[in-house]
């Protein structure tokens, strides 16, 4: 079978140089660079007899590696669905703790938010009980957060227009808020979003989610939607997302990352990125430095 195999590797390993000897067994078809600078990056297509062996063979090579690195089916690499979670993945922050912080319980819902994004607590009990904590918070507190907290994360803008760019659609679904997802989703490019409601009460939060709430089996669903819409197979489509309830729409996609994923995420993943920026699942899909839409 031809798999391509994509390393990329951060300006801080610029220097990189090992041997991989699951490439031994491999038969090399092409190889090309994609990047020579500051990040580095290297794609290889080859015939391997055993998909899931030579991914096994070269995660050994690359263990404590600060690397990342990609194998899949050669074919069909450039997604045409993009689906994308917001919080701790195309955003810095986890917006329902910053809320918190403005309302002085952060220290008790991060807690809560670490454990749901780690599986431990069920996703919809969790939401509930941290957004009860932020009743009576200003309303005017939403932007401020936005403002002074909310930042793209590296390679997040560039992710989405390049593929845009390239036909695309990218789709942006978060188990956090409808105020910062069309805030977010503008500031990327993305083409649609979908989130979970705060109810208001008058100027203030009222501490309550609208129902039914987003999680999980949404994500999966908005995967499946977004698809049959643009009439491709699941193969066709790309998710990235670092909690557990990113974890069904990763696993059902053509390509699914864990970025900077928690160990039940990134351990079900096709693939991770741990040390680059988003750019990297660009580099994954075959697209060169030269063909990124920057700003």
């Amino acid at each position: 079978m031809e798999v391509a195999l994509t390393l990329v590797v951060p300006p801080s390993l610029s220097g990189f140089g090992m041997e991989l000897h699951a490439l031994r067994s491999a038969e090399f078809l092409s190889e090309q660079s994609l990047a020579n600078g500051p990040v580095f990056a290297q794609d290889y297509v080859l015939e391997v007899d055993h998909v899931d062996s030579f991914r096994a063979r070269i995660e050994a090579d690359l263990e404590g590696v600060p690397v990342d690195w990609c194998v899949q089916p050669a074919a069909g690499r450039k997604k045409r669905l993009l689906i994308a979670d917001m919080d701790s993945t195309i955003i810095n922050v986890e917006c329902i703790d910053e809320l918190a912080d403005f309302a002085g319980v952060k220290d008790r819902v991060s807690e809560i938010t670490e454990r749901a994004m780690r599986g431990e607590l069920d996703f919809e009990a969790a939401l509930r009980e941290r957004v009860a904590m932020l009743k009576g918070l200003p309303l005017a507190d939403l932007q401020r957060a936005y403002d002074e907290r909310v930042r793209l994360n590296p390679g997040a803008r560039t992710l989405v227009r390049t593929m845009t760019a390239n036909g695309a659609k990218a789709f942006l679904i978060s188990g956090g808020f409808s105020f910062f997802t069309s805030r977010v989703a503008q500031a990327a490019g993305f083409d649609a979003n979908r989130a979970n409601t705060l109810v208001e009460a008058g100027d203030v939060l009222a501490g309550t989610v609208g129902e039914p709430i987003l999680g999980k089996a949404a994500k999966l669903a908005a995967l499946n939607e977004e698809a049959a819409k643009l009439g491709i197979p699941l193969s066709a489509t790309l998710a990235v997302g670092d909690g557990a309830n990113d974890l069904a729409m990763i696993e059902a996609s053509g390509l699914g990352v864990a970025y900077r994923a928690k160990p039940i995420v990134a351990a079900q993943a096709d693939a991770k990125v741990d040390h680059a920026d988003l750019t990297a699942l660009l580099y994954f899909q075959g697209y060169a430095q030269a063909e990124f839409v920057t700003d």
